[in-house]
């Protein structure tokens, strides 16, 4: 490198305040070329030169330090998309966005799998095992009282044949819907009574009470003796015969006849509601 091109570079370094004659091999000014006499700076003119050097390394700096600021990732990839940008609270979706967000999650997935799986027992339970029922009237009083709920097992009339005094929960037949009609909302809900015969058996109510075989029944479950007289008829075979404790005020068998053993839903085991009334009192 020439005298001439490391001296204009010593000049041009020394503008930013770097000291670099040395670096280059060269004394300042002292090119045989050019004497120091020839090649002088005004001090004045140096000074300003310093001083604007200064300034430029001030601003780089303050540039680079904002620039650092901005970026939340410096020196890496940005990877905060708008996709992130538009993501909201999910207090802050609306109804269908929440129910959407609840399924697509791993805590929405586990409940319903949950739910699922308790309604399709309990599903399982009502129709094959065991139901509620609600007691709606006064016709089995004093055994059942209006408002009384009750459960009804459903198993063991595929397994064991019905018995005298046994209470059951079923379907009213053809006779009673002619009777209420078969419009009524009564000719379409389940029905309970108690069953006073089985097939083969001979029936009849006289003086008051009730007969079956030619004997006199016990029945302190009932809630008066019968103002009526019927029979006596002998039951069908799979039929039974039932009555309502409260004979008097009860619409049952005395009135529309025998039911059929398969229009039985089940028998009832016990109350559960109101607290008070819990047992198996009166169900034999």
């Amino acid at each position: 490198m020439s005298s001439s091109k490391k001296i204009f570079i010593c000049l041009a370094l020394g503008s930013l305040g770097l000291n670099v004659s040395n670096l280059l091999g060269v004394t300042a000014f002292s090119s045989p070329a050019i004497s120091r006499k020839s090649f002088r700076i005004d001090p004045r003119t140096k000074s300003k030169l310093t001083i604007a050097g200064e300034r430029q390394l001030v601003n780089r700096h303050t540039r680079l330090s904002a620039a650092d600021n901005d970026d939340p990732n410096p020196g890496g990839l940005n990877q905060w998309g708008d996709e992130n940008d538009r993501e909201k609270p999910f207090n802050e979706l609306g109804f269908f966005d929440q129910v959407r967000e609840w399924f697509a999650s791993d805590e929405g997935k586990e409940d319903v799998k949950t739910y699922t799986t308790s309604l399709a027992v309990a599903l399982l339970l009502r129709l094959l095992i065991i139901e509620p029922r609600y007691i709606p009237s006064l016709s089995m009083y004093p055994t059942f009282e209006v408002g009384d709920q009750l459960a009804v097992e459903k198993v063991t009339k595929r397994i064991r044949p019905f018995s005298r005094n046994e209470v059951v929960v079923f379907n009213p037949p053809q006779a009673f819907r002619e009777i209420v009609g078969d419009s009524s909302r009564k000719a379409k809900e389940a029905l309970i009574k108690r069953i006073v015969a089985v097939e083969g058996d001979t029936v009849e109510v006289k003086g008051g009470k009730l007969f079956v075989n030619g004997v006199m029944q016990d029945e302190p479950f009932t809630a008066e003796d019968a103002a009526y007289e019927f029979g006596p008829v002998v039951v069908p075979p799979g039929d039974v015969l039932v009555l309502g404790d409260n004979r008097n005020h009860s619409l049952d068998g005395h009135i529309w006849g025998f039911l059929p053993a398969e229009n039985v839903i089940g028998r009832a085991v016990f109350v559960y509601w109101p607290p008070w009334r819990v047992g198996t009192n009166g169900m034999y």
